[in-house]
């Protein structure tokens, strides 16, 4: 059985809240502690800066803090997959041709979240099959794994039309599923490919060119946002800063790194 409806609902409820509050000029939240509740000097890392706050917590620090809530366990995925259904939770269930869940290794050490289907991908019910997926497939072999030994997902279960950008909505309405499946596999790193799903997942309005290269905290995992395999088919010279990134990941995994020939 998943987890309550009423739970999700809830964070998605005070992340609405909080963005509401952060677009009508409200910078941060006082931390004021309770009888018996740790005051500021025990505050956990932010999400995207890895330092703690004494006085007030950045509204894109406290998104990323409902989303960080932990969830409950025990979950797996093929349970997760039964409850997301023939999804229509937004309007993207009416116009796909195939729900895109995930595949990989179900207890994989190494987690890649992208932002959402394409064609290929709505058509075949699997992430990253077309150019960039084989962009991908070469940048995790030279990693030193096989596909199927990692997780690859996707924040949207649905392909946009025209593979436009992800809308808040459709964004809501999956990201709770995108947290059962990282709860539910327990990776050891996480890999956030492209904008959208590094700022789905830090819950945060930063670009990507801002956010890769340094880990961030995700529900205690260490996740690194990096360019999208996609935008270095359009960028092939920034495929070194990606390496970059990648031999980080492979650092806190114990991998040796080797040179990468693109």
């Amino acid at each position: 059985m998943g987890p309550d409806d009423s739970y999700f609902e809830t964070i998605a409820s005070l992340r609405r809240y909080l963005e509401e509050l952060k677009e009508s000029g409200v910078d941060g939240l006082p931390l004021l502690p309770e009888a018996g509740v740790p005051g500021p000097d025990s505050v956990a890392p932010s999400p995207l800066s890895g330092t703690g706050a004494a006085d007030s917590l950045s509204m894109a620090e406290a998104a990323g803090s409902a989303a960080a809530v932990p969830l409950p366990g025990g979950e797996t995925l093929g349970e997760i997959r039964s409850d997301l259904g023939e999804c229509r939770r937004c309007a993207l269930g009416a116009g796909r041709t195939t729900l895109v869940f995930g595949v990989g290794n179900p207890k994989a050490r190494l987690l890649f979240v992208g932002e959402a289907p394409g064609r290929e991908e709505d058509l075949r019910g699997e992430p990253f099959v077309g150019e960039a997926g084989q962009l991908l497939t070469r940048i995790i072999k030279a990693m030193g794994f096989a596909r199927e030994e990692v997780y690859i997902c996707n924040v949207l279960k649905c392909r946009p039309p025209g593979n436009r950008n992800p809308l808040p909505e459709e964004v809501e309405a999956c990201s709770t599923f995108m947290l059962r499946q990282v709860r539910a596999i327990a990776p050891e790193a996480i890999v956030a490919l492209g904008t959208f799903a590094a700022q789905a997942l830090l819950g945060t309005k930063e670009p990507i060119s801002k956010l890769r290269g340094v880990f961030h905290d995700y529900h205690g995992i260490p996740l690194m946002p990096t360019f999208h395999p996609a935008f270095l088919l359009r960028n092939p010279e920034r495929k070194r800063e990606v390496w970059e990134d990648m031999k980080q990941v492979m650092g806190r995994l114990g991998i040796a790194t080797t040179p990468h020939k693109g």
